[in-house]
């Protein structure tokens, strides 16, 4: 089961009506079973509806949650989650209230955060945290996020918590010396994606975009190597100018261990045991006994005891 934070590039009306942008969008977004889009314009809710009826039109099994307009002053964004009902079920949201007393408003566009329930992953409770940060404030927003995550935990219990977006986590916003003092950029929290990854469309390399799971136990529950940015541009083999009118960024996208697999993985050391069990002796063969060996040795004992 694959998760992804996409920002999609002041997605609104005007983008969903591009039909060859809006084939791509669909292309992206289709390939996961959650995901969230990130930098949503959408002030009426029209594009995102038209953008669901045309997910829908390739599958039909997808639904959306959205935020409400989230920011300061005029600029408004939403967070939009589309997630696949045949594979889970959303059982709980909440809007963070970023009102902590004498550290208020620390955020410019408020966590719309979502727990689901996936019935065929390992990790069954999952806790699922949006990032858009402010670039000049993504120091400051990061280190909040510290405390997102722990306030979540008291509220819902569940140890399964991601935090994914756009964490605006490198360049001139967030030097490699200013990240190690955040409190998230060490343990229990784990970044799935590190600094060398490229997550933007634009020929600089910055790895804005990232996937950080907290405890140890959530982090086993990831497919190993499977959290990386999505190439778009090369896997669709697109020129540049197309690929930045979808978006400036890649999405970042990881894959939880699915218990079928753990199942599997189970019933095959099984059967090594069991075919394998100790080591016989070298040139010596395990002779199986004839079907009546036990009547026959019953009989055996019979006889013995009677000329006795």
């Amino acid at each position: 089961m694959k998760i992804a934070a996409f920002n999609a590039k002041k997605l609104g009306l005007r983008k969903v009506k591009n039909t060859k942008v809006c084939k791509y969008l669909i292309k992206i977004i289709s390939q996961y079973s959650i995901v969230f889009i990130l930098e949503v314009m959408d002030k009426t809710g029209k594009a995102m509806e038209m953008l669901l009826e045309k997910l829908r039109a390739v599958c039909d099994k997808y639904e959306m949650v959205c935020s409400s307009a989230l920011g300061r002053n005029g600029y408004k964004e939403k967070f939009v989650c589309f997630y696949r009902e045949d594979e889970v079920e959303l059982t709980d949201q909440h809007q963070y209230e970023d009102n902590q007393p004498g550290d208020e408003d620390a955020f410019a566009r408020e966590p719309l955060i979502l727990r689901f329930y996936c019935p065929t992953t390992v990790a069954k409770d999952l806790v699922l945290i949006p990032v858009h940060t402010q670039p000049n404030d993504a120091e400051k927003e990061l280190d909040e996020l510290h405390d997102v995550v722990k306030a979540m935990r008291r509220k819902w219990k569940s140890p399964n918590i991601m935090v994914l977006g756009d964490f605006n986590a490198a360049g001139s916003y967030l030097s490699k010396k200013k990240k190690k003092v955040i409190r998230i950029s060490s343990p229990p929290f784990y970044w799935l994606i590190d600094d060398t990854a490229d997550t933007t469309t634009h020929s600089n390399k910055h790895a804005y975009d990232r996937i950080v799971v907290y405890t140890k136990k959530m982090q086993n529950t990831i497919v190993p190597n499977s959290a990386k940015p999505f190439n778009f541009q090369r896997e669709f083999r697109l020129n540049k100018k197309v690929a930045l009118s979808v978006s400036d960024h890649y999405p970042v996208e990881v894959e939880l261990k699915t218990a079928v697999r753990r199942r599997e993985k189970a019933t095959h050391c099984a059967r090594k045991t069991s075919t394998k069990g100790k080591p016989s002796k070298k040139g010596a063969q395990k002779r199986s006994k004839p079907a009546d060996y036990n009547g026959r040795k019953t009989q055996a004992a019979k006889r013995k005891r009677n000329e006795q």
